[in-house]
């Protein structure tokens, strides 16, 4: 099996990797963090000129009509180079779920703005006490005679605060955990009853707590059917930890790189302790743990578009293996790098922490393993 890229996404990989060498080091990162919002909306602008936006979306929709494997090429280069511009919030959650549960009238109205980068998304979903579990929803949304009203609060919205749209999910009908009854409104974060409290995470990034109070939204705000949008949900989750598996590899291949050159570099005894056998081996153990780890991150990506269970299967598979694989490799690599790699002047700290963070959005290694088991016994 030929699993090379073809021309057009070894096009893609190329300008990724020329603009983010070029532009991307960690000087220019701590300084988007150190802004307003915690990013370049410059940056984002380019993004948006040079077609990474529109990757995924439809040609239909104004996009590059790529698929999985055009979006793991995206997330591996911006794991490499630690990119903390909101295209997970914006791109992979919030506008697939617009672009595939919308209307066509939502869909013109939001998705070329997207693709523009004039228009930025967040997925308001998480509750503090579900654990990971995508059906445990308390937020309400009481129907009235114009449309609907929401109520409830959401743990850990990415990008939340700089987001134009948010995507709300909230429970129409059924109870707390029922796979039934929940439903997706498009919301504007400036409407009466919200409020959104923004902090930074630990890898660089921004998220929120964001709480609806008797929010008011118009029926046409829906997405989707109402009552049924959790297929709709796990289908996009699964997408995105696909996703994070391919940024992981990024991350993971940049942290081997820089623990190799750092052992060329430092000398004890007079000659460099890369001619060490004990650190060689542990060397050439990082470069294997990266490779098992691509290897995942591909079987997963070429099972995006398989059947819900298979799906389901692979994503928490490559999640949980990429997982395990990670946290030794990082920890290696810090080790390896000694007292320097905990200073927030080396880039290895900051890599490890995004490692840190990924390996818990929704949902860490012992709950996918948990969850693929599950598939597996009903397969």
């Amino acid at each position: 099996m030929d699993f090379s890229l073809n021309d057009d996404q070894r096009l893609l990989e190329e300008s990724l990797g020329r603009f983010l060498h070029n532009e991307y080091d960690l000087p220019a990162r701590r300084a988007r963090i150190a802004s307003d919002d915690g990013f370049s909306r410059q940056t984002w602008k380019t993004f948006a000129d040079l077609g990474w936006l529109g990757v995924p979306f439809t040609e239909d929709d104004g996009g590059f009509g790529g698929g999985p494997v055009d979006v793991m090429v995206v997330m591996e280069a911006f794991g490499r180079a630690l990119v903390v511009e909101p295209y997970l919030p914006t791109v992979l959650l919030g506008g697939r779920l617009i672009a595939e549960g919308g209307s066509e009238a939502m869909r013109r109205a939001i998705l070329p703005a997207v693709i523009d980068g004039a228009m930025l998304l967040a997925f308001a979903h998480s509750e503090l006490d579900a654990r990971f579990d995508l059906a445990d929803v308390t937020t309400s949304a009481r129907r009235t005679d114009g449309g609907f009203v929401l109520s409830g609060r959401k743990s850990l919205v990415l990008g939340a605060a700089a987001a134009d749209r948010l995507v709300v999910s909230a429970r129409s009908g059924g109870d707390r955990r029922s796979r039934d009854g929940l439903s997706l409104f498009l919301v504007d974060p400036a409407s009466d009853g919200i409020t959104v409290h923004d902090y930074p995470t630990v890898d660089g990034h921004r998220a929120a707590e964001v709480t609806l109070t008797g929010v008011n939204v118009p029926s046409d705000a829906l997405i989707g059917e109402e009552g049924n949008a959790l297929p709709l949900i796990e289908d996009t989750v699964d997408r995105a930890v696909i996703a994070l598996c391919a940024e992981a590899v990024g991350i993971m291949a940049t942290m081997q790189a820089q623990t190799v050159e750092y052992l060329k570099g430092r000398s004890q005894f007079g000659v460099p302790i890369a001619k060490f056998q004990a650190l060689q081996h542990r060397a050439v153990d990082m470069f294997a743990a990266c490779e098992e780890a691509r290897s995942m991150a591909l079987f997963a990506t070429l099972n995006a578009d398989a059947t819900p269970p298979e799906r389901a299967r692979a994503a928490s598979a490559a999640k949980a293996f990429i997982g395990r694989k990670s946290r030794t490799l990082g920890q290696e690599a810090i080790q390896l790098h000694g007292g320097m790699g905990m200073t927030d002047e080396m880039m290895i700290g900051h890599l490890f922490k995004r490692l840190t963070v990924i390996g818990t959005l929704f949902g860490d290694t012992d709950h996918h393993l948990d969850r693929f088991a599950d598939r597996a016994s009903t397969a």
